[in-house]
């Protein structure tokens, strides 16, 4: 709370912080410099972008440094764009290659010339050869400031060398070994070189990785399988099986939220949003939401024109059950969506179960709508006291539709993925809506084959 309340009245004493012109000025900026980067990041990000440029310009040199790895790639373009090229060496050269590439994604052609001319030579050509892959490939997401040891390395020699590269490469738990080609031949456990002897040739007790991916897979499938494989890091190559990187847990965490995040967007029938909620001008987000919403909107129109066709066979009382059985087919439909696509993001799901699952499906399907279609007659007869006859026709729409939801909401999503399409657009509104307009239809159907004699 106080950490709250010291922003709040940073926020309200903005001018006089930036000044420092009086005690309270100079007293609030002494409190916001203390404060962990990570809060002065937010911080920034709420405020004015004016006021957050010469906020940021007054912040001391190491600060300043750790605050802009911190902020969102739009916002360190702003940034950029109102430094002198001196404070802009100084800024992209402590980036890693890998943030330095996504920056570089949300920079225009001249822009993104000049800044990779600022950059010292051998960063600007971890950069290009970055930049050859797709940003969402494995070689995109791929830290290539890696150690390596070569295979007739002994453990002495392995230990002197990662002694002197330590400070300005990241070392991970599996350490990996090549040829002298730079082809990858297997790694090796940080412990083994504690745990061998200081003359033991590293070939001699190096391993096969568990799981190897190519530089042009996308990073969801390789997500995947390191969770299914429950592996910390994963080494990259090129078609020639030579060692390009890796990816560390860290970048695994981002690409599951990230994928995690899309998916959920996409079930809501929402576009992938490349930027923050804020950052995204109110006017985009509006006609990316509005155009699907009329869409869906003109879609469910067809119901009321079956419904209307139907009036007359329908009345009253079988009129008043169609919210009930199009809630309930949406909800099976929907259900039945989020099982399938946790078990094809777990894993569990695959391409060798596929038809086991859905047996399994079809037997929960039959059961659902034996079940829901009874206790529709009983409420239908029993409550509404309705005829034998309206029971009826209720209760085999409802279990037919059941059905039908179920055996599309399973197998829709491996159809889609079949024709290369995201799965999570079977699910959400988009599914609703279908099994709205043919519920409607199966019920005006089934009731006039019924109750018409």
């Amino acid at each position: 709370m106080e950490r709250n309340n010291i922003i709040n009245e940073i926020r309200e004493n903005l001018i006089a912080v930036i000044e420092q012109s009086s005690p309270l000025g100079i007293s609030l900026w002494q409190a916001l410099v203390e404060m962990h980067p990570v809060d002065i990041v937010d911080f920034l990000s709420a405020i004015d972008r004016d006021y957050a440029e010469q906020i940021f310009k007054k912040l001391p040199e190491k600060l300043s440094l750790e605050v802009f790895s911190g902020l969102s790639d739009s916002m360190k373009v702003f940034i950029l764009s109102r430094l002198d090229d001196h404070e802009r060496v100084d800024l992209l050269n402590e980036l890693p290659t890998d943030e330095l590439t996504d920056l570089f994604d949300e920079l225009s052609d001249e822009e993104l010339k000049h800044y990779l001319n600022l950059l010292h030579k051998r960063e600007r050509e971890k950069v290009l050869s970055l930049l050859k892959f797709d940003a969402d490939s494995a070689g995109g997401i791929m830290d290539i400031d890696v150690v390596t040891l070569t295979e007739d390395f002994t453990v002495a020699k392995s230990i002197q060398l990662l002694q002197r590269l330590q400070p300005s490469k990241e070392i991970h738990h599996n350490i990996y070994v090549t040829d002298r080609t730079h082809r990858l031949v297997g790694y090796i456990n940080l412990e083994d070189l504690v745990l061998q002897k200081p003359t033991e040739r590293i070939s001699s007790f190096m391993q096969d990785p568990e799981l190897v991916v190519h530089a042009d897979e996308d990073q969801e499938k390789v997500a995947k399988a390191m969770v299914r494989y429950d592996v910390m890091t994963v080494p990259v190559v090129d078609e020639a099986n030579r060692f390009l990187g890796s990816i560390p847990t860290s970048t695994l965490v981002d690409v599951l939220v990230e994928e995690a995040a899309e998916d959920v967007e996409k079930m809501s029938a929402l576009a992938p949003m490349r930027h923050s909620y804020f950052e995204t001008p109110f006017f985009q987000q509006l006609w990316e939401r509005s155009y699907i919403l009329i869409a869906l909107l003109l879609a469910e129109s067809f119901s009321g024109v079956i419904l209307r066709s139907y009036e007359a066979t329908l009345g009253y009382l079988l009129l008043a059950f169609v919210p009930t059985l199009i809630s309930t087919g949406g909800n099976t439909s929907t259900q039945t969506s989020a099982i399938v696509m946790r078990g094809m993001g777990s894993g569990e799901i695959l391409g060798a179960n596929v038809w086991r699952f859905l047996r399994r499906e079809f037997m929960m399907a039959v059961m659902l709508a034996i079940i829901l279609g009874t206790t529709a007659f009983i409420r239908l007869t029993v409550i509404s006291q309705a005829t034998m006859l309206q029971g009826i026709a209720v209760s085999t729409s409802l279990g037919l539709l059941v059905m039908l939801s179920i055996s599309l909401g399973s197998s829709i999503p491996f159809i889609l993925r079949r024709f290369n399409i995201d799965p999570a657009f079977s699910a959400g509104p988009f599914l609703s809506t279908l099994m709205d307009i043919l519920g409607v239809l199966i019920y005006c159907y089934i009731a006039k084959l019924i109750m018409v004699q």
